[in-house]
């Protein structure tokens, strides 16, 4: 299944897609993939994180996932695998989110091409400024990624601009300055935020950051295309409760979609 057909797919039925992470290898290899089994029935793409020593756009929770992983020995070469263990459950897309320095100590060329066989879709690279390395999008293009990067309510018509013709995969808006958790409401502006996206590129939006509750995954989902989740689900993991109450109640926010998407 392709990005553009799991976005439609969800459109079709009147709501945004549904976009769940999980931490690669938290809270140990077993867990992870207890965590995406639960995730899958719910998800039309999947979202995961390779763990990072210095995550500078994740908030607490994220972070303490990561350092969890790494202390269980969480490697790139682990994340490959657990990768090609999630492809062989699903054809849905799989989105990698990963800092750029585990790329480049890995070697681009290397770390595109072996994800890209091992089964992953697409990246998300928070850290990337695409328009300062677009050679670098390239070589993933190159290897049969799509790629996506974040735009936030901070960014101007012109950083808009710069950075959207390069998310081939879709558009990951942030929904508030700062960095990932659990928030009770997200700020108003985010329909006139996706809309000014929406007039430089016909890929999906999705808004994450803040996303766990019906409340705010309704908002969310009136203004984009898509609803990624994922300090709400670490967070669940981390208390030992149950994720299906967490993503019945952000489900319940998305069946509120109305916003069509033109791409």
């Amino acid at each position: 299944m392709t990005t553009h057909e799991a976005f439609m797919r969800a459109l079709f039925q009147g709501r945004a897609a549904l976009i769940p992470y999980a931490t690669a290898g938290y809270p140990d290899r077993s867990g992870f993939s207890r965590m995406v089994e639960q995730l899958l029935p719910y998800a039309d793409l999947l979202e995961i994180g390779l763990p990072y020593s210095d995550p500078l756009g994740d908030g607490p929770v994220i972070q303490r996932a990561s350092e969890t992983a790494l202390r269980n020995g969480t490697t790139v070469r682990k994340v490959l695998e657990m990768v090609h263990e999630v492809r062989a459950q699903t054809d849905k897309p799989i989105y990698l989110m990963t800092y750029l320095n585990p790329v480049i100590a890995t070697g681009p060329e290397r770390f595109f091409h072996e994800f890209a066989q091992a089964g992953v879709t697409g990246l998300i690279l928070p850290d990337l400024p695409p328009d300062e390395d677009p050679e670098l999008v390239d070589l993933a293009h190159a290897a049969g990624l799509s790629t996506t990067f974040l735009l936030a309510p901070t960014s101007t018509d012109a950083r808009i601009a710069a950075v959207a013709p390069y998310c081939t995969g879709f558009v990951y808006t942030v929904s508030v300055t700062g960095v990932t958790g659990v928030r009770d409401r997200l700020p108003d502006g985010l329909p006139e935020l996706v809309g000014r996206i929406r007039q430089h590129t016909q890929v999906p939006t999705a808004i994450g950051f803040g996303i766990s509750s019906e409340a705010t995954a309704r908002q969310a989902a009136l203004a984009a295309d898509g609803v990624v989740v994922a300090s709400a689900l670490i967070r669940a993991v981390e208390e030992g409760r149950a994720l299906e109450p967490v993503l019945e109640d952000i489900r319940r926010g998305l069946q509120k979609h109305s916003v069509p998407w033109p791409g």
